[in-house]
């Protein structure tokens, strides 16, 4: 028996009575702390206002931040931005969301490159799109055949999302002009 398995073992209810950001990895707790910087935030809120803006006239599909995704009772991630299509109103997400944003820091960068890639791959989430805020790119992967196969690396490039109910389009000009380095 090895030394993991007397660790405790987590599930959603468990988890929901903890404060502050937590994910739950197959019974493991994972903070989600320091709170993420400023850029951060500000390029998760350009996301969900593009997509937001994007799908508008859709009333099957809406647009969250930071909202649990429940992939069994003891796993439970929570994205930074999400594209979720007829999902029932309930405590949490209950299904596959057709576009899933994670924006990376130092913190959280091989949990969203490792361990989140292949669990949204593996539950059949159409897009996974990484950014990386500190060279204003962003990386898309749309499902195909059931493992992810990268669209390409965009920063000021635009991008249909068209194998989703409401189709989405983003504009990285617009998402990263902002946080651009400006020459003095």
């Amino acid at each position: 028996m090895g030394a993991l398995n007397y660790l405790p073992h987590y599930t959603y209810d468990d988890y929901k009575l903890w404060e502050g950001k937590w994910e739950l990895y197959e019974g493991v707790p994972i903070a989600m702390s320091p709170a993420p910087m400023i850029t951060h935030q500000g390029i998760a809120s350009m996301f969900i206002a593009q997509l937001t803006n994007a799908i508008e006239a859709c009333e099957a599909c809406m647009v969250l931040g930071e909202e649990d995704y429940k992939l069994s009772d003891d796993t439970v991630l929570r994205p930074d931005v999400v594209l979720i299509c007829n999902e029932p109103h309930d405590a949490y997400i209950t299904k596959a969301p057709e576009i899933v944003v994670e924006v990376l820091s130092k913190f959280t960068a091989k949990n969203d490159e490792g361990y989140k890639f292949y669990q949204y791959e593996a539950e059949k989430v159409l897009y996974y799109v990484l950014v990386y805020p500190d060279e204003l790119i962003a990386k898309i992967y749309t499902l195909k055949e059931g493992k992810y196969d990268k669209v390409g690396d965009f920063s000021t490039e635009s991008y249909l999302f068209d194998k989703t109910t409401c189709k989405a389009f983003l504009d990285f000009e617009k998402i990263f002009r902002r946080f651009r380095k400006k020459a003095p």
